[in-house]
């Protein structure tokens, strides 16, 4: 009826022609949000367009541009430099994402009730905005195989040897994974902490009188209420984990030999290193699908477990 309604309302509008008042009004709204449509063209669906362009063709940055049609993408398949860098990836999203959110998880729940939560949060959430090159810095240093504070407390405290963090090939991802979820942790507490703020009282109430205990009430009321939120900072941390760079940049470069390869890392050495743009953008494209493909299999999944009411 209310569809039906305004269609009609708006159909009479069409038919007498728009007031002088509604006229200014469209004028303004569009005036305000020109410049984020502008900034959306520009830093985004261009971009996008023009990479997906560079992607069919050969061009070195300087010369011609050639079209070679789907042999970048050929050439990447057949390489084993894309299952490398894949295959690393991977590796570094299954760490981080789960064990990240499990820990956010369960620091947001000890925070909840705790006095004082917004100085924690604000604690937390500290690396979250601190510059990606400062962070590797400090952590390059803590990580340190022969100098690190890390290696020197192993050694001081347990008699280990010292643990080549960021140059031995069993260690190098599991480390990057440890200061990405570090990183990351205080944006995922600040969600977490927002979710729980919003599951009205009632619902622990109620539990109480049924004669819950602390695990049920968590098991029965929180975790299922707090769903949502999980869901979204499960998406985000997938995207954010492939889209992994700076950190591999300033602490191993890639290395050592390749076991710190990323994606992203494998499009900035092909982009700006060995100056072939095409094979870049086709890497682009084939690493924008894969998140596309995950991210709507996460949303299609998500009917069966995310609740937003009891």
């Amino acid at each position: 009826m209310d569809v039906q309604l305004h269609g009609k309302a708006v159909a009479e509008k069409q038919r007498r022609g728009w007031s002088q008042k509604e006229k200014k009004e469209v004028f303004w709204g569009y005036t305000f949000i020109l410049p984020q449509l502008l900034g959306m063209l520009v830093f985004s669906i261009f971009p996008l367009i023009s990479v997906f362009v560079l992607s069919l063709t050969q061009w070195d940055g300087l010369g011609d541009i050639h079209f070679v049609g789907f042999q970048n993408f050929i050439d990447q398949f057949t390489g084993e430099d894309l299952r490398i860098a894949l295959a690393r990836t991977v590796y570094y999203t299954v760490l981080t994402v789960p064990i990240g959110l499990f820990i956010a998880l369960m620091l947001s729940l000890a925070l909840n009730n705790v006095r004082g939560k917004s100085f924690y949060r604000l604690l937390y959430f500290m690396p979250y905005v601190t510059g990606s090159v400062a962070v590797g810095v400090i952590w390059s240093w803590l990580l340190n195989s022969d100098l690190g504070l890390i290696n020197n407390l192993l050694k001081g405290w347990f008699h280990i040897d010292g643990i080549g963090w960021l140059t031995d090939s069993r260690y190098v991802i599991p480390s990057l994974a440890m200061v990405g979820i570090w990183q990351g942790l205080g944006f995922n507490i600040v969600l977490f902490l927002a979710g729980l703020q919003g599951i009205p009282q009632t619902y622990f109430e109620a539990a109480r009188i049924d004669g819950a205990n602390r695990f049920q009430t968590f098991w029965r009321v929180t975790l299922p209420l707090l769903t949502p939120t999980i869901f979204f900072t499960t998406v985000i941390s997938v995207i954010n984990s492939f889209q992994v760079f700076d950190l591999t940049f300033i602490l191993t470069d890639g290395g050592p030999g390749k076991d710190s390869y990323t994606m992203v890392y494998h499009i900035y050495n092909l982009g700006f290193k060995s100056s072939q743009y095409g094979s870049a953008s086709a890497v682009a494209v084939i690493l924008f699908l894969i998140l596309m493909v995950l991210t709507l299999i996460q949303f299609r999944l998500q009917r069966r477990w995310v609740h937003y009411e009891m």
